[in-house]
């Protein structure tokens, strides 16, 4: 008698322990820039789901990710490093370009990544969408079932593609198992939009059939993510689990543009299918500098939107906190009840206090850096594109060109949209930031280690 009410009891406090932990959704759109929602006064394009979480949640004006492309900046989400800590500076594709790049051929599965931390913790984890870890052109790359994940559905990635619009489908089915379970649960929901090829449906070219043809392109693309997001959304409510949900809207970069335009021409991809290119590409940045690939903050500084009822304020604006894609892992932890092992440093820092609104410091007291590969001198049709290395650190921002012949410095604080260049005026600021920056160059590793390339090279 005494054995089974010990085990009711450990069983109950099973139940509420995981009934404790929240749930959380990270949604990471590709390519969305800052100015492409309804809720950041776009003029044409609809969003009501994102702009919900905008009006439950907190929109924090702030947040910048790890890189201006795609494999980077998700490398960074999933381990809280700098990804050049990885030797990834750009996207993963076919073995001959990885290698050309000095860049491994996929994210190495030791790494500490915080899926495997809540996994470990008791949630039960999910990646749906994009991948881009690896790429689907190089087929001995690990699954995303070897990072971590319970269960997944992905593209850009070995194995067979899942289409990309059934993001939303799989990741309702995933909540529902894990709330029958009692299980508390971490899904990524990467959406493919509006990366290219922009997969058109008749249904959203009609909600905008009044718009230029590149203009009802881009804007029904977003409006069918928009649509999906609005599904999970639903089966949270469904399930009267959204009080216990963090959600989290965020994207990978700033939006893709063809600086010298033309005509509309339509490619295939291999992860995805067929779709319209670039040239339909009409993202819009909020007045910030740069595209997609710029560590401009047009490039960088991306929508990061917040929803948890009674921690996090609702219908408020955050334009103060600075935080950064390598903070959600120590965040993530912090929520779940986490504590990070020893041996793990993170590049971030846990922001709970600032999406609850208890820290409203502007200033970012542990450096952050960027690596990426860029011109010097600019191009012309792409003047904002020439910052190889870059440091924000406090108030300020150093960005550097590739060998350091020339460098901009910005009081990001005062100037979130770069248009006053201190340099000249802030050497002691300027030299104290380009000290750290150098420090950080020699810490990174001259080149991949671990189990990260594919049998294809060793065959060149």
């Amino acid at each position: 008698m005494k054995l089974k009410l010990t085990l009711l009891l450990l069983l109950f406090q099973q139940i509420l322990t995981a009934a404790d932990k929240p749930n959380i959704i990270f949604i990471f759109a590709d390519d969305w820039g800052w100015g492409d929602l309804s809720c950041h006064g776009h003029p044409y394009i609809k969003t009501p789901n994102i702009d919900r979480l905008a009006k439950e949640g907190t929109d924090f004006y702030r947040f910048t990710v790890a890189s201006g492309v795609c494999s980077p900046s998700r490398a960074a989400v999933m381990t809280g490093h700098f990804p050049a800590r990885y030797s990834i500076d750009g996207h993963f594709a076919w073995v001959p370009s990885n290698a050309k790049r000095g860049m491994p051929d996929w994210l190495d599965t030791e790494a500490p990544m915080m899926q495997k931390f809540l996994q470990q913790a008791g949630y039960r984890t999910a990646h749906y969408g994009k991948w881009h870890l690896a790429n689907n052109m190089i087929p001995d790359s690990p699954l995303p079932s070897e990072y971590g994940y319970d269960e997944y559905g992905a593209f850009n990635c070995a194995g067979e593609q899942m289409p990309y619009h059934e993001d939303s489908m799989h990741t309702v089915k995933f909540i529902e198992k894990s709330h029958k379970e009692g299980k508390p649960f971490f899904v990524n929901l990467w959406i493919h939009e509006p990366h290219t090829p922009f997969h058109t449906q008749p249904k959203y070219e009609w909600r905008f059939r009044d718009l230029p043809r590149k203009d009802n392109i881009y804007a029904s693309v977003l409006s069918h993510a928009d649509d999906r997001i609005g599904e999970v959304l639903d089966a949270l409510d469904r399930l009267k689990i959204a009080d216990n949900t963090l959600v989290i809207f965020s994207s990978d970069n700033g939006p893709a543009r063809n600086p010298k335009g033309g005509d509309l021409k339509l490619q295939y991809d291999t992860a995805s299918g067929a779709g319209w290119g670039v040239n339909a590409a009409m993202g819009i940045t909020g007045g910030r500098k740069g595209f997609k690939a710029s560590l401009m903050e047009g490039g960088i500084g991306v929508p990061f939107l917040v929803r948890w009822p009674e921690k996090v304020a609702a219908g408020k604006v955050n334009d103060v906190s600075p935080i950064s894609a390598v903070d959600l892992l120590p965040t993530f932890c912090e929520i779940a009840g986490i504590k990070l092992p020893s041996n793990y440093i993170p590049d971030g820092i846990s922001q709970v206090k600032a999406l609850k609104g208890e820290d409203k410091s502007t200033d970012r007291t542990k450096p952050l850096f960027w690596k990426i590969a860029a011109p010097w001198p600019a191009y012309k049709d792409k003047p904002e594109h020439w910052a190889s290395y870059v440091i924000a650190y406090k108030n300020w921002k150093l960005l550097s060109s590739k060998k350091g012949e020339y460098y901009e410095l910005y009081d990001i604080v005062a100037d979130p949209f770069e248009k006053n260049d201190l340099m000249a005026t802030k050497k002691d600021v300027s030299k104290e930031l380009i000290g750290m920056l150098d420090a950080w160059k020699k810490s990174l590793p001259d080149g991949p280690s671990g189990k990260v390339f594919s049998k294809e090279r060793r065959l060149k």
